[in-house]
């Protein structure tokens, strides 16, 4: 726990992202507990990027709220998108080779869905969209990353923090967002929730 602040009700984290762990201590905070949800990714029929994004980190703060009742809750999502086609968490090398192959020369878009459930069981929600494109990929480059293991468990097959850093030629909006937390908003829907960050 943050040496600066006392909180008036526990700080729970609905995510098991060490990378969502890792941005939080940037800015001082460590989760009194962390509490995953487990609930069904899978977009719905006709559902757009961003209603997933906001679908899904609502319904993961919701989840955790009713289990760790009085605690503030901070839950989020990442959704990688090019144009309105929503690019899987990757969990094959098949599935980090086919996200790689489509954004490879062109653009794609990271919403990331904060929510923030408080201790009266009201919650508050923000989407943070980045747009990213990357350079034209060699086959060999393809065949590195997909043999680096990097994009597995990712949404869109890759992790910017890693390797495919390198791949980004413009970025426009929230780099920690693609990381999966962005700073900037996440800390106004916690000091909004009561919570002191420093």
């Amino acid at each position: 726990m943050s040496e600066n602040r006392r909180p008036a009700a526990p700080f729970v984290l609905a995510s098991a992202s060490p990378r969502r762990l890792e941005l939080l201590a940037q800015i001082g905070l460590t989760p009194d507990r962390v509490s995953a949800a487990d609930i069904d990714e899978a977009p719905l029929k006709h559902e757009t990027p961003q209603e997933l994004a906001r679908r899904l980190s609502l319904s993961k703060a919701r989840a955790i709220a009713e289990r760790e009742a009085g605690a503030i809750v901070l839950a989020a999502d990442t959704v990688v998108a090019v144009g309105r086609r929503i690019l899987p968490k990757a969990e094959t090398p098949e599935e980090v080779r086919a996200c790689l192959e489509l954004m490879s020369g062109r653009g794609h878009r990271v919403i990331t869905g904060v929510a923030v459930a408080r201790p009266d069981g009201g919650i508050s929600q923000r989407n943070v969209e980045t747009r990213l494109s990357f350079k034209r990929l060699s086959a060999l480059e393809i065949d590195a990353y997909v043999a680096s293991d990097q994009g597995l468990g990712k949404a869109g097959g890759y992790g910017i923090q890693g390797i495919a850093g390198a791949y980004v030629i413009r970025l426009i909006g929230s780099y920690t967002s693609v990381v999966g937390l962005p700073l900037f908003e996440t800390r106004g829907l916690l000091e909004g929730a009561g919570l002191k960050v420093t």
